[in-house]
Protein backbone atom coordinates (compact mmCIF):
# COMPACT_ATOMS: atom_id res chain seq x y z
CA UNK A 1 0.00 0.00 0.00
CA UNK A 2 2.72 2.37 0.81
CA UNK A 3 4.17 2.25 -3.03
CA UNK A 4 0.76 2.97 -4.33
CA UNK A 5 0.49 5.70 -2.17
CA UNK A 6 3.99 7.03 -3.51
CA UNK A 7 2.91 6.20 -7.11
CA UNK A 8 0.24 8.75 -6.40
CA UNK A 9 3.26 11.74 -6.51
CA UNK A 10 3.70 10.57 -10.32
CA UNK A 11 0.07 10.74 -10.93
CA UNK A 12 0.12 14.53 -9.54
CA UNK A 13 2.84 15.04 -11.04
CA UNK A 14 1.42 13.48 -14.93
CA UNK A 15 -1.24 16.02 -14.37
CA UNK A 16 0.27 19.31 -13.20
CA UNK A 17 3.16 19.33 -14.63
CA UNK A 18 1.49 19.45 -18.68
CA UNK A 19 -1.74 21.52 -17.23
CA UNK A 20 1.03 24.21 -16.30
CA UNK A 21 2.10 24.67 -18.97
CA UNK A 22 -1.18 24.89 -21.23
CA UNK A 23 -2.17 27.13 -18.17
CA UNK A 24 1.06 29.51 -18.88
CA UNK A 25 0.34 29.50 -22.77
CA UNK A 26 -2.98 30.25 -22.27
CA UNK A 27 -2.64 32.72 -19.72
CA UNK A 28 0.04 34.84 -22.53
CA UNK A 29 -2.79 34.54 -24.75
CA UNK A 30 -5.16 36.46 -22.57
CA UNK A 31 -2.35 38.21 -21.27
CA UNK A 32 -3.80 37.25 -17.50
CA UNK A 33 -0.97 38.34 -15.85
CA UNK A 34 -0.38 39.73 -11.77
CA UNK A 35 -2.59 42.12 -10.73
CA UNK A 36 -1.57 45.45 -9.62
CA UNK A 37 -2.74 44.63 -5.85
CA UNK A 38 -5.55 47.00 -3.42
CA UNK A 39 -4.92 50.40 -1.98
CA UNK A 40 -1.85 50.26 -0.38
CA UNK A 41 -0.15 47.23 -1.51
CA UNK A 42 3.32 47.31 -2.40
CA UNK A 43 4.42 45.08 -5.26
CA UNK A 44 7.68 43.90 -7.15
CA UNK A 45 7.71 45.43 -10.59
CA UNK A 46 5.44 43.63 -13.31
CA UNK A 47 7.22 41.03 -15.23
CA UNK A 48 4.63 40.08 -17.64
CA UNK A 49 4.59 36.78 -16.12
CA UNK A 50 0.56 35.05 -16.40
CA UNK A 51 -0.36 34.26 -13.09
CA UNK A 52 -2.63 31.35 -14.21
CA UNK A 53 -0.79 28.42 -12.70
CA UNK A 54 -3.08 28.00 -9.31
CA UNK A 55 -5.12 26.10 -11.75
CA UNK A 56 -2.79 23.47 -12.40
CA UNK A 57 -1.62 22.80 -8.83
CA UNK A 58 -5.83 22.63 -8.40
CA UNK A 59 -6.27 19.94 -10.76
CA UNK A 60 -3.34 17.60 -9.42
CA UNK A 61 -4.80 17.93 -6.11
CA UNK A 62 -8.40 17.68 -7.25
CA UNK A 63 -8.89 15.40 -9.93
CA UNK A 64 -7.12 12.09 -8.96
CA UNK A 65 -9.28 12.43 -5.65
CA UNK A 66 -11.99 12.85 -7.68
CA UNK A 67 -11.76 9.74 -9.63
CA UNK A 68 -11.32 7.83 -6.56
CA UNK A 69 -14.91 8.85 -5.72
CA UNK A 70 -16.48 8.21 -8.73
CA UNK A 71 -14.42 4.90 -8.88
CA UNK A 72 -15.73 3.44 -5.58
CA UNK A 73 -18.97 4.06 -7.16
CA UNK A 74 -18.56 2.14 -10.42
CA UNK A 75 -17.76 -1.28 -11.27
CA UNK A 76 -14.27 0.12 -11.76
CA UNK A 77 -13.41 -0.16 -8.70
CA UNK A 78 -13.91 -4.65 -8.98
CA UNK A 79 -11.13 -3.93 -12.26
CA UNK A 80 -9.01 -2.09 -10.21
CA UNK A 81 -8.84 -4.57 -7.21
CA UNK A 82 -8.12 -7.23 -9.37
CA UNK A 83 -5.06 -5.63 -10.65
CA UNK A 84 -4.16 -4.44 -6.94
CA UNK A 85 -5.33 -7.06 -4.18
CA UNK A 86 -3.89 -5.16 -1.90
CA UNK A 87 -5.95 -2.52 -1.66
CA UNK A 88 -9.14 -4.73 -1.28
CA UNK A 89 -8.80 -4.89 2.44
CA UNK A 90 -8.44 -0.43 2.32
CA UNK A 91 -11.55 -0.44 0.49
CA UNK A 92 -13.90 -0.30 3.41
CA UNK A 93 -11.95 2.48 4.43
CA UNK A 94 -11.86 4.62 1.30
CA UNK A 95 -15.70 4.14 1.75
CA UNK A 96 -16.04 5.71 4.83
CA UNK A 97 -13.86 8.84 4.03
CA UNK A 98 -15.93 9.35 0.70
CA UNK A 99 -18.21 12.21 2.35
CA UNK A 100 -15.12 14.01 3.56
CA UNK A 101 -13.22 14.30 0.85
CA UNK A 102 -16.32 15.44 -1.21
CA UNK A 103 -17.08 18.45 1.78
CA UNK A 104 -13.15 18.76 1.04
CA UNK A 105 -13.25 19.20 -2.91
CA UNK A 106 -15.63 21.86 -2.12
CA UNK A 107 -14.03 23.57 0.27
CA UNK A 108 -11.18 23.44 -2.32
CA UNK A 109 -13.41 24.51 -5.09
CA UNK A 110 -14.82 27.34 -3.57
CA UNK A 111 -11.00 28.46 -1.95
CA UNK A 112 -9.22 28.24 -5.65
CA UNK A 113 -12.55 30.51 -7.54
CA UNK A 114 -11.88 33.11 -4.85
CA UNK A 115 -8.25 33.07 -5.27
CA UNK A 116 -8.72 33.34 -9.37
CA UNK A 117 -11.25 36.14 -8.94
CA UNK A 118 -8.69 38.01 -6.90
CA UNK A 119 -5.92 37.53 -9.02
CA UNK A 120 -7.88 38.99 -12.06
CA UNK A 121 -9.65 41.77 -9.59
CA UNK A 122 -7.87 42.12 -6.19
CA UNK A 123 -11.13 41.93 -3.83
CA UNK A 124 -9.49 43.10 -0.91
CA UNK A 125 -7.96 41.49 2.13
CA UNK A 126 -11.07 41.17 4.95
CA UNK A 127 -13.24 39.57 1.94
CA UNK A 128 -10.71 36.69 1.68
CA UNK A 129 -10.23 36.28 4.94
CA UNK A 130 -14.21 36.28 5.99
CA UNK A 131 -14.16 33.40 2.94
CA UNK A 132 -11.37 31.57 4.09
CA UNK A 133 -12.95 31.53 7.86
CA UNK A 134 -16.25 30.56 6.06
CA UNK A 135 -14.83 28.06 4.24
CA UNK A 136 -12.88 26.41 6.87
CA UNK A 137 -15.63 26.46 9.39
CA UNK A 138 -17.77 24.44 6.81
CA UNK A 139 -15.21 22.14 6.23
CA UNK A 140 -14.21 21.26 9.98
CA UNK A 141 -18.59 20.92 10.41
CA UNK A 142 -18.57 18.90 7.17
CA UNK A 143 -16.18 16.68 8.03
CA UNK A 144 -15.86 16.78 12.23
CA UNK A 145 -12.06 17.64 11.85
CA UNK A 146 -11.05 18.74 14.86
CA UNK A 147 -8.12 19.42 16.98
CA UNK A 148 -7.96 19.44 20.46
CA UNK A 149 -11.04 16.90 21.01
CA UNK A 150 -10.18 15.84 24.75
CA UNK A 151 -11.09 19.31 25.47
CA UNK A 152 -14.93 19.14 24.64
CA UNK A 153 -16.10 17.07 27.92
CA UNK A 154 -14.20 20.38 30.00
CA UNK A 155 -15.93 23.27 28.31
CA UNK A 156 -19.59 22.02 27.68
CA UNK A 157 -19.03 20.77 24.13
CA UNK A 158 -16.75 20.95 20.88
CA UNK A 159 -17.06 24.60 20.07
CA UNK A 160 -13.76 25.06 21.68
CA UNK A 161 -12.31 22.46 19.35
CA UNK A 162 -14.02 23.76 16.47
CA UNK A 163 -12.74 27.63 16.57
CA UNK A 164 -9.07 26.42 17.19
CA UNK A 165 -9.47 24.42 14.25
CA UNK A 166 -11.03 26.50 11.79
CA UNK A 167 -8.38 29.86 13.36
CA UNK A 168 -5.39 26.72 12.45
CA UNK A 169 -6.76 26.69 8.91
CA UNK A 170 -7.47 30.08 8.24
CA UNK A 171 -3.47 30.57 9.76
CA UNK A 172 -1.97 27.76 7.48
CA UNK A 173 -3.43 29.26 4.74
CA UNK A 174 -2.86 32.51 5.52
CA UNK A 175 0.98 31.76 5.62
CA UNK A 176 1.08 30.18 2.85
CA UNK A 177 -0.58 32.44 0.49
CA UNK A 178 1.81 35.34 2.71
CA UNK A 179 5.06 33.49 1.60
CA UNK A 180 3.87 33.26 -2.37
CA UNK A 181 6.13 36.41 -3.24
CA UNK A 182 8.99 35.03 -5.24
CA UNK A 183 9.38 32.56 -7.97
CA UNK A 184 9.63 28.99 -6.58
CA UNK A 185 8.90 29.77 -2.61
CA UNK A 186 5.66 28.48 -2.17
CA UNK A 187 5.33 25.48 -4.42
CA UNK A 188 9.12 24.60 -2.96
CA UNK A 189 8.37 24.68 0.86
CA UNK A 190 4.49 23.19 0.06
CA UNK A 191 6.55 20.40 -1.66
CA UNK A 192 9.14 20.43 0.99
CA UNK A 193 6.51 20.49 4.29
CA UNK A 194 4.22 17.65 2.40
CA UNK A 195 7.00 15.13 1.78
CA UNK A 196 7.85 14.88 5.42
CA UNK A 197 4.44 15.03 6.65
CA UNK A 198 4.23 12.10 4.31
CA UNK A 199 7.11 10.42 5.95
CA UNK A 200 5.46 10.76 9.59
CA UNK A 201 2.28 9.96 8.48
CA UNK A 202 3.60 6.54 6.59
CA UNK A 203 5.83 5.98 9.51
CA UNK A 204 2.91 5.98 12.04
CA UNK A 205 2.37 2.83 13.75
CA UNK A 206 -0.95 2.51 11.88
CA UNK A 207 -0.79 4.80 8.87
CA UNK A 208 -3.63 6.74 8.13
CA UNK A 209 -3.89 6.13 3.98
CA UNK A 210 -6.31 9.44 3.37
CA UNK A 211 -4.18 11.67 4.83
CA UNK A 212 -0.71 9.79 3.09
CA UNK A 213 -2.65 10.00 -0.07
CA UNK A 214 -3.93 13.71 -0.45
CA UNK A 215 0.01 14.94 1.13
CA UNK A 216 1.37 12.35 -1.83
CA UNK A 217 -1.17 14.74 -4.36
CA UNK A 218 0.21 18.00 -3.10
CA UNK A 219 3.84 17.06 -3.58
CA UNK A 220 3.44 15.76 -7.11
CA UNK A 221 1.37 19.02 -7.92
CA UNK A 222 3.95 20.90 -6.57
CA UNK A 223 6.99 19.33 -8.03
CA UNK A 224 4.92 18.94 -11.41
CA UNK A 225 4.30 23.03 -10.93
CA UNK A 226 8.02 23.93 -10.46
CA UNK A 227 9.37 22.44 -13.16
CA UNK A 228 8.01 25.96 -14.43
CA UNK A 229 8.26 28.35 -11.50
CA UNK A 230 11.75 27.68 -10.40
CA UNK A 231 13.43 30.28 -10.66
CA UNK A 232 16.07 29.71 -13.03
CA UNK A 233 16.90 31.84 -13.99
CA UNK A 234 13.24 32.81 -13.68
CA UNK A 235 9.74 31.31 -13.20
CA UNK A 236 7.85 31.66 -16.65
CA UNK A 237 4.32 31.24 -14.24
CA UNK A 238 3.00 32.30 -11.07
CA UNK A 239 0.14 29.81 -9.26
CA UNK A 240 -1.15 33.33 -7.85
CA UNK A 241 -4.27 32.99 -5.00
CA UNK A 242 -5.78 30.30 -7.21
CA UNK A 243 -2.79 28.52 -6.41
CA UNK A 244 -1.80 29.13 -2.66
CA UNK A 245 -5.25 29.24 -1.06
CA UNK A 246 -5.24 25.69 -2.00
CA UNK A 247 -1.95 24.41 -1.19
CA UNK A 248 -2.25 26.70 2.33
CA UNK A 249 -5.90 24.85 3.12
CA UNK A 250 -4.81 21.81 2.26
CA UNK A 251 -1.75 21.63 4.46
CA UNK A 252 -3.61 22.67 7.25
CA UNK A 253 -6.75 20.38 6.70
CA UNK A 254 -4.29 17.66 6.52
CA UNK A 255 -2.83 18.25 9.59
CA UNK A 256 -5.65 18.46 11.24
CA UNK A 257 -6.91 14.73 10.11
CA UNK A 258 -3.09 13.55 10.98
CA UNK A 259 -3.63 11.24 14.23
CA UNK A 260 -0.19 12.02 16.21
CA UNK A 261 -0.69 9.85 19.41
CA UNK A 262 -2.07 6.39 19.05
CA UNK A 263 -4.52 4.49 21.19
CA UNK A 264 -1.51 3.43 24.02
CA UNK A 265 -0.36 6.78 23.82
CA UNK A 266 2.78 6.33 22.31
CA UNK A 267 5.40 8.90 21.24
CA UNK A 268 3.17 11.24 24.01
CA UNK A 269 1.63 14.48 24.08
CA UNK A 270 3.96 16.52 22.07
CA UNK A 271 3.41 14.54 19.19
CA UNK A 272 0.75 17.09 18.36
CA UNK A 273 3.53 20.15 17.57
CA UNK A 274 4.57 18.08 14.85
CA UNK A 275 2.78 20.73 12.71
CA UNK A 276 4.04 23.63 13.71
CA UNK A 277 7.41 22.17 13.70
CA UNK A 278 7.11 21.34 10.10
CA UNK A 279 5.24 24.71 8.91
CA UNK A 280 8.20 26.44 11.63
CA UNK A 281 9.72 28.70 8.79
CA UNK A 282 6.31 29.98 6.86
CA UNK A 283 4.76 30.68 10.52
CA UNK A 284 7.89 32.94 10.93
CA UNK A 285 7.66 34.48 7.83
CA UNK A 286 3.75 35.44 8.67
CA UNK A 287 4.22 36.26 12.06
CA UNK A 288 7.14 38.25 11.22
CA UNK A 289 5.76 40.35 8.58
CA UNK A 290 3.05 41.32 10.25
CA UNK A 291 5.17 42.61 13.00
CA UNK A 292 7.16 44.93 10.82
CA UNK A 293 3.73 46.28 9.39
CA UNK A 294 2.21 47.07 12.68
CA UNK A 295 4.74 48.80 13.89
CA UNK A 296 4.92 50.96 10.79
CA UNK A 297 1.21 51.80 11.59
CA UNK A 298 0.07 49.49 8.16
CA UNK A 299 -2.54 46.51 7.73
CA UNK A 300 -0.89 43.36 8.61
CA UNK A 301 -3.16 41.94 5.49
CA UNK A 302 -2.02 44.46 3.28
CA UNK A 303 1.00 43.10 0.93
CA UNK A 304 4.52 44.62 0.99
CA UNK A 305 7.97 43.90 0.17
CA UNK A 306 9.25 42.96 3.49
CA UNK A 307 8.65 38.95 3.96
CA UNK A 308 11.45 36.64 4.97
CA UNK A 309 12.43 36.47 1.28
CA UNK A 310 12.55 40.16 0.46
CA UNK A 311 14.44 40.99 3.87
CA UNK A 312 17.14 38.10 2.74
CA UNK A 313 17.57 39.73 -0.44
CA UNK A 314 18.01 43.15 1.05
CA UNK A 315 20.73 41.20 3.07
CA UNK A 316 22.65 40.93 -0.25
CA UNK A 317 21.49 37.24 -1.23
CA UNK A 318 19.87 37.00 -5.04
CA UNK A 319 16.55 36.04 -5.30
CA UNK A 320 17.32 32.46 -6.51
CA UNK A 321 19.63 32.19 -3.15
CA UNK A 322 17.41 33.89 -1.18
CA UNK A 323 14.30 31.10 -2.19
CA UNK A 324 16.77 27.74 -1.59
CA UNK A 325 18.00 29.62 1.96
CA UNK A 326 14.39 29.17 2.96
CA UNK A 327 14.43 25.79 1.02
CA UNK A 328 16.99 24.70 3.39
CA UNK A 329 15.55 26.79 6.61
CA UNK A 330 11.98 24.56 6.10
CA UNK A 331 13.90 21.19 5.50
CA UNK A 332 15.92 21.66 9.26
CA UNK A 333 12.77 22.10 11.20
CA UNK A 334 10.76 19.69 9.25
CA UNK A 335 12.63 17.15 8.82
CA UNK A 336 13.16 17.05 12.80
CA UNK A 337 9.02 16.74 13.03
CA UNK A 338 9.02 13.06 10.57
CA UNK A 339 9.67 11.23 14.13
CA UNK A 340 8.30 13.90 16.61
CA UNK A 341 5.85 11.10 17.46
CA UNK A 342 8.20 8.21 18.37
CA UNK A 343 10.85 9.90 20.24
CA UNK A 344 11.10 9.96 24.34
CA UNK A 345 10.28 13.24 25.66
CA UNK A 346 14.16 14.32 26.51
CA UNK A 347 14.32 13.64 22.33
CA UNK A 348 11.34 15.70 21.86
CA UNK A 349 12.73 18.32 23.92
CA UNK A 350 15.71 18.33 21.64
CA UNK A 351 13.84 18.70 18.17
CA UNK A 352 11.74 21.97 19.92
CA UNK A 353 15.59 23.18 20.85
CA UNK A 354 16.57 22.42 17.58
CA UNK A 355 13.23 24.59 15.95
CA UNK A 356 13.57 26.96 18.67
CA UNK A 357 17.61 27.45 17.74
CA UNK A 358 16.85 27.93 13.66
CA UNK A 359 14.05 30.89 14.32
CA UNK A 360 16.49 32.55 16.67
CA UNK A 361 19.23 32.64 14.79
CA UNK A 362 17.13 33.38 11.72
CA UNK A 363 16.22 36.66 13.90
CA UNK A 364 19.49 37.21 15.28
CA UNK A 365 21.06 37.66 11.90
CA UNK A 366 18.23 39.58 10.87
CA UNK A 367 18.64 42.24 13.24
CA UNK A 368 22.43 42.30 13.40
CA UNK A 369 22.42 42.46 9.34
CA UNK A 370 19.90 45.19 9.76
CA UNK A 371 22.37 47.18 11.76
CA UNK A 372 24.86 49.73 10.17
CA UNK A 373 28.34 48.61 9.87
CA UNK A 374 30.89 50.47 11.85
CA UNK A 375 34.39 51.29 11.45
Amino acid sequence: MIWLCMSLIAVAFMVSCPMTAVMRAFGRRLRALDAPGVSGQVKAPPRGVPNTGGLALYLGIVLPIAAALLAIRTPLLDLVVERVPALAVHIPGLVSQAGSALVLLTGLTVLHVLGVIDDRRPLGPWVKLVAMLAVATGVVLGTESRLLTFLDGHVGGPWLSVLVTVLWLGLVTNAMNFLDNMDGLTGGVTAIASACLLAATLSHAAPQWFVAACLALVLGSCLGFLVFNFPRPKATIFMGDGGSLVLGFMLGFLTVRTTYIGADLAGGWYAVFMPLVVLAVPLYDLASVCVIRIRAGRSPLVGDLNHLSHRLVRRGLSQRDAVLVIYGLTGITAIGGISLASLLPWQALLVGVQVALVLLVLAIYEGRAAEPTRG
